[in-house]
């Protein structure tokens, strides 16, 4: 099980410092995991410009020019955020036993270190 998935809120721990350019602290939200869980994308996080050739569609719109999106970033570089003091933490699992229709099942939970609150 991973520690960072799709949809939780991150903070990025390292890096430049926001007033000199950089996305440290920031808090977003991940879109996507890449590069089997080494890299994630987060919203409004880590944006690069990219330009692309223009060109010209069958019905004579342009397109291409400069396109700003988020690039991926390390998964180290951030942190996950506690859900209760809304500051970053690391991530523990507890293994817990769930009954079901009669039935026993061991599932892991991730929770945050710093409250011991389940994510």
């Amino acid at each position: 099980m991973a520690k960072i998935k799709k949809g939780d809120l991150v903070q990025v721990v390292t890096g430049a410092k926001q007033d000199r350019g950089g996305d440290r602290g920031k808090q977003g939200k991940v879109l996507e995991v890449v590069d089997g869980g080494q890299r994630v994308v987060v919203e409004g996080i880590n944006y690069i410009t990219k330009h692309n050739r223009i060109g010209q569609t069958q019905r004579g719109t342009k397109t291409g020019g400069i396109e700003t999106y988020e690039a991926p970033i390390h998964i180290s570089n951030v942190a996950l955020v506690d859900p209760e003091t809304k500051k970053p933490t690391r991530v523990g699992f507890r293994v817990e036993e769930q009954v079901k229709d009669g039935v026993k099942k061991t599932v892991r939970v991730r929770y945050a270190k710093k409250s011991g609150k389940d994510i």
